[in-house]
């Protein structure tokens, strides 16, 4: 009886909880929080985001099969997502497709998104809805090659309100919409980025207005990666961009988006990792 009056208090909770966000202020939080989608589409100093210019446009990526801009995403009509319909945008996210059809680059991490719940899915629309609209043009990407679509493997199938009531799920979701993976794996030898066999080895170089970082190995091994790391040192290293002797951590990870996050699901996060397989 007791078990069952706990989980009945814990569900009325999370109901709660979800009941007193409405969908824009849900979007909002996802937004500008793991999802860290200023991070790229906003422009650069360095080191921090261009005053009043988030989100109209960001971080450039040249590499050998495209040549792309991160895009405005504000709700200006010209060169932003004013003229899109949620549809189109939902069909981005999930898909990786514009509006015209085309197979976006995977710098933009569509492989991650198709576990977002409708509802979250949702909130992120409506809170890109009420971007005020910045008129800015960024370069028209470039594609040398037909680009292929992938879906992170934890993200195949969208995660249900329910789901978010477990601590280890939300965790692992949080993680993949937060698209950490994208980062903390190698590529394999031919190409793609190693998920079976190297989860979280980190390893990559990331050269950017921050200079160059190198993606760290986040898997649970106690010598290579966060095994012998308490979870407060976690949460600092997520939250402040400082290692466990206080030095401090390049970009592009955004420290000051994570910092946002509630402390539940930041705990969430941290308890996913401990799951991730080590890996030396």
């Amino acid at each position: 009886m007791i078990r069952w009056t706990l989980a009945f208090a814990l569900t009325a909770a999370l109901s709660s909880h979800a009941a007193a966000q409405s969908p824009v202020e849900r979007g909002s939080y996802l937004v500008n929080t793991i999802m860290t989608c200023a991070n790229c589409h906003s422009p650069k100093g360095p080191p921090a985001a261009v005053a009043g210019k988030d989100f109209s446009g960001g971080l450039r990526f040249n590499e050998p099969p495209f040549d792309v801009t991160a895009p405005n995403i504000t709700s200006d009509k010209e060169t932003g997502l004013g003229n899109w319909t949620d549809a189109e945008i939902k069909t981005l996210l999930l898909t990786g497709k514009n509006k015209n059809g085309i197979q976006v680059a995977e710098v933009m991490p569509t492989a991650f998104y198709p576990i977002l719940t409708p509802e979250d899915l949702n909130a992120i629309v409506a809170y890109l809805r009420t971007l005020a609209p910045i008129k800015n043009k960024v370069a028209d990407p470039v594609y040398k090659i037909a680009l292929p679509h992938h879906v992170y493997p934890a993200a195949e199938k969208a995660y249900s309100q329910a789901d978010l009531g477990d601590k280890l799920k939300k965790g692992r979701y949080l993680a993949t919409i937060g698209h950490c993976m994208e980062c903390h794996t190698p590529f394999k030898q031919g190409g793609g980025i190693d998920f079976a066999d190297s989860l979280g080895k980190g390893g990559r170089d990331f050269p950017g207005p921050w200079g160059v970082s190198k993606s760290r190995n986040i898997t649970s091994s106690k010598t290579a990666g966060l095994g012998d790391w308490t979870d407060a040192e976690i949460k600092t290293a997520i939250t402040q961009g400082k290692r466990k002797d206080g030095t401090p951590l390049k970009g592009p990870m955004g420290f000051q988006y994570y910092a946002k996050m509630t402390d539940a699901d930041l705990d969430a996060v941290i308890a996913y990792l401990r799951t991730v397989p080590a890996k030396d």
